[in-house]
């Protein structure tokens, strides 16, 4: 894992005394609200609903055990015993009291964590591949690049009071884990014809309120090349980006607006420009960081507990199907601990838990841990032999769910029981569905679904990109749920398709049941995903399923 430099520590530490001086003219009465607000902002402290909102950044999602535990003390300290981890690998504190935050800022600094550019109209934190390092298909670790984008971008002159936020995702396999292509810019590791190593570079992708998936501007970067060129694309968005409407300011109305081939021949210009002025210093840093991340040493012994524990017993069988991914190493296994049970809030962890997967960490992955998009966190390096261990005590942590992947593994935005923004409810849905299907013993036939909800059109739940997505809006004062099908976060990503009109809040959940019931029916076998049905035979069936009176109206 990366360490902090001197610099690293002390700008970290100069901004933690900046804002504690800030705040207490807060406190004080010295600044207004609307004084403060780009401050907080920039320190990523949101006001939510009921209190502030802390959002602690967690780049490409990599913690340390010790960073794990130091989340728990916060949680126990300044807030109510809980964190929150979100679909940008971030955690969120949602009560934390404002003469408390420097403190906790301070905190983090102790563990080489901050809040800085988790909000604001700048480059945000940098998201990875979840199993980066670890996975069996991966052509490299990301994670290098990843900090190297970090440094680059951390108050970058230019970048930091841009038309938006500016959201970057970076995978180093094939299979895009990292929703690279819903991104501001999203760069997937490939190979060219000689097989160097490079990145695809994929920009203007973004949901919200105008879904769309990203342009492909470069089919293969070098690798040399790609901060000079991340340069050029910021540069020309920064120029070019409306400042007149911020519904239209993202970067993927810069490049709709302006049309991809003459975006990409302006950032071409300004790359010319700006190439030369690197001269190898971005490589030589990139050289000293990619030593942090070596991979551990691993652990050569046998594996042939595993398997008889696995023929021996079915409910450590049912996880090791669903939350276990092939490590690059045969005697290991990446191990995916779900926050996601069956009535839980999707991605909070109490302290409690926080500080039993820092402990599996520290002893059984080679202290590393991940947190996903999907609101999840990885143990990314464990020897097979000690996984009965490992599920046990995830098991008396409540963290043992055997479901990643599954109809229940739903990602959900806050929604209206904490945001500001929201205008529905996500977590009561997402509660809700999860208790109904595991009640109806359902969850394995189904096998491979995304049910991903957003609390309002900002689409912080990734909805757009569900297999089935759930967007919460206002409708005259009554929450409706609007459902999208057939969406793609993946290397092959689409958004999805609007089914129909919306549904009330007690009508969402049998929607859904009766949209899975009607997938049952028709697939060709258990092995043929949701996704691959709906792709099969369209919205059609689906649609008759959910909205019944019409389909006998029609029929009729």
């Amino acid at each position: 894992m990366y360490k902090y430099s001197d610099f690293d520590e002390s700008f970290v530490r100069a901004r933690v005394a900046q804002f504690t001086g800030q705040v207490e003219r807060r406190i004080s009465g010295g600044l207004t609200e609307d004084e403060f607000r780009p401050l907080r902002l920039m320190n990523g402290l949101y006001l939510q609903l009921h209190a502030y909102m802390l959002r602690v950044a967690v780049p490409y999602g990599t913690l340390s055990p010790r960073q794990m535990r130091q989340l728990a003390y916060i949680a126990d300290t300044w807030d109510k015993g809980y964190g929150h981890f979100t679909t940008r690998q971030n955690i969120q504190y949602n009560w934390p009291k404002l003469p408390d935050v420097p403190a906790i800022l301070g905190a983090l600094a102790d563990v080489e964590m901050h809040a800085n550019q988790t909000s604001g109209n700048c480059i945000r934190n940098v998201t990875s591949d979840h199993f980066a390092g670890a996975a069996a298909d991966e052509i490299e670790d990301p994670r290098p690049v990843a900090e190297l984008i970090r440094q680059w971008s951390t108050d970058h002159p230019e970048f930091q009071f841009l038309g938006r936020k500016f959201k970057i995702a970076i995978t180093g396999a094939p299979n895009d884990r990292a929703v690279t292509k819903a991104h501001d810019i999203g760069l997937r590791m490939v190979r060219n014809e000689q097989g160097a190593p490079g990145f695809e570079v994929i920009v203007g992708g973004g949901l919200g309120r105008t879904p769309m998936i990203g342009v492909t501007m470069k089919p293969f970067l070098p690798k040399a090349d790609l901060l000079p060129y991340l340069e050029a694309v910021l540069s020309v968005y920064n120029t070019l980006g409306r400042r007149d409407n911020k519904y239209k300011a993202r970067i993927k109305i810069t490049v709709h607006e302006t049309g991809a081939e003459e975006f990409a021949r302006l950032v071409e210009e300004r790359f010319a420009v700006i190439r030369p002025l690197f001269s190898g210093i971005d490589q030589d840093l990139l050289a000293d960081i990619e030593k942090a991340f070596a991979p551990p040493a691993y652990r050569n012994a046998p594996v042939d507990g595993f398997d008889a524990f696995y023929a021996a017993d079915p409910v450590f069988r049912a996880w090791a199907d669903t939350n276990l991914t092939e490590h690059k190493n045969a005697q290991y296994a990446i191990v995916t601990i779900s926050l996601k049970a069956p009535g839980q809030t999707p991605g909070d962890a109490t302290s409690d838990q926080m500080r039993v997967m820092a402990d599996l960490a520290e002893r059984y992955s080679h202290g590393e841990l991940r947190v996903s998009h999907e609101q999840n966190i990885i143990l990314p390096h464990v020897h097979k032999s000690d996984l009965p261990t490992v599920h046990a005590a995830l098991t008396q942590a409540g963290l043992g769910t055997a479901n990643v992947g599954l109809i229940s593994d739903i990602i959900a935005c806050p929604g209206m029981d904490y945001c500001a923004l929201a205008t529905a409810r996500s977590i009561p849905v997402a509660q809700g569905i999860a208790l109904r299907f595991n009640e109806l013993k359902l969850e394995h036939d189904i096998g491979p679904l995304k049910i991903k909800i957003s609390g309002c059109i900002n689409a912080c739940g990734h909805h757009h990109v569900g297999h089935i997505g759930i967007l919460g809006l206002d409708r005259a004062g009554v929450e409706n749920y609007q459902i999208t099908l057939g969406g793609d976060g993946t290397e092959t990503a689409v958004v999805g398709e609007r089914a129909g009109p919306g549904f009330a809040y007690d009508e969402i959940i049998p929607a859904i049941e009766r949209l899975i019931t009607a997938y049952l029916e028709v697939r060709l076998s258990p092995d043929e995903t949701f996704l691959e049905t709906y792709r099969r035979l369209g919205l059609g069936p689906f649609k008759a399923a959910l909205y019944p009176e019409d389909a006998a109206r029609n029929a009729a």
